[in-house]
């Protein structure tokens, strides 16, 4: 009887684990700081709202969304959305369209994954900057303070503070384009997956209205933590 019990429980206990509430490993990255017509996982949000590895985060038109998750901090800008994500030695949000950008002191490290590379801040130091998403196979990296790194692949690309670049990249000819998957799997969080280093071409854009709007919309953010 008792050797027939044992994986009866076992099966339970599995089942159990299969539910968010009880898996040991879902640890949260943060928490909701600002929120104006934003969502997680398709629920609207409020300030104080927790967040998990694997939460897909959005903002619709008019809308912002601001987290901390560690020492660093994520915002979305208006029609924007991101995945997020967590591996050993890094945050990650895969962002899907929009504009995502993020602030770190130095200490935690968060990186934006979209399909030309990696972005994160150069050499582990204090930054803060933003990418966009233009198209397909364009984007612009804006680096407000302190520099940032595109790696692609192991290819690296500093863009400096104060800068912004227009990336640009050639897609796969017809009928040949692998499937677009994100630099990192969330298996156990800490498992890489394989990236294909794309041909790129940076063209730094001088007018720079745009990067210096969201920077006014960014430090806004900032200072008024009560908003919503």
């Amino acid at each position: 009887m008792r050797s027939f019990a044992r994986p009866c429980i076992a099966a339970i206990l599995a089942g159990l684990l299969a539910f968010p509430g009880f898996a040991a490993n879902e640890k949260p990255l943060g928490f909701v700081t600002q929120a104006q017509s934003a969502q997680v996982s398709d629920a609207k949000v409020a300030i104080g709202t927790t967040v998990y590895p694997g939460d897909r985060v959005q903002t619709e038109a008019g809308g912002a969304l601001r987290l901390r998750m560690g020492t660093t901090q994520l915002y979305l800008l208006a029609s924007s959305s991101a995945t997020l994500g967590q591996r050993s030695d890094a945050l990650f949000a895969e962002v899907l369209r929009g504009t995502v950008g993020f602030s770190s002191n130095g200490t935690d490290q968060l990186e934006l994954e979209v399909a030309e590379g990696v972005i994160r801040a150069a050499n582990g130091q204090p930054a803060y900057g933003q990418v966009t998403i233009v198209g397909p196979a364009e984007i612009v990296v804006s680096a407000f303070h302190g520099s940032l790194v595109l790696d692609n692949d192991g290819e690296l690309h500093t863009i400096p503070e104060g800068k912004s670049y227009r990336v640009t990249m050639d897609l796969e000819p017809a009928g040949t384009a692998a499937p677009v998957i994100p630099a990192y799997r969330d298996d156990a969080n800490t498992t890489p997956a394989k990236r294909k280093r794309r041909k790129l071409a940076f063209f730094l854009l001088f007018g720079g209205v745009g990067a210096l709007a969201s920077y006014g919309i960014w430090t806004e953010l900032s200072e008024s933590p009560s908003k919503n």
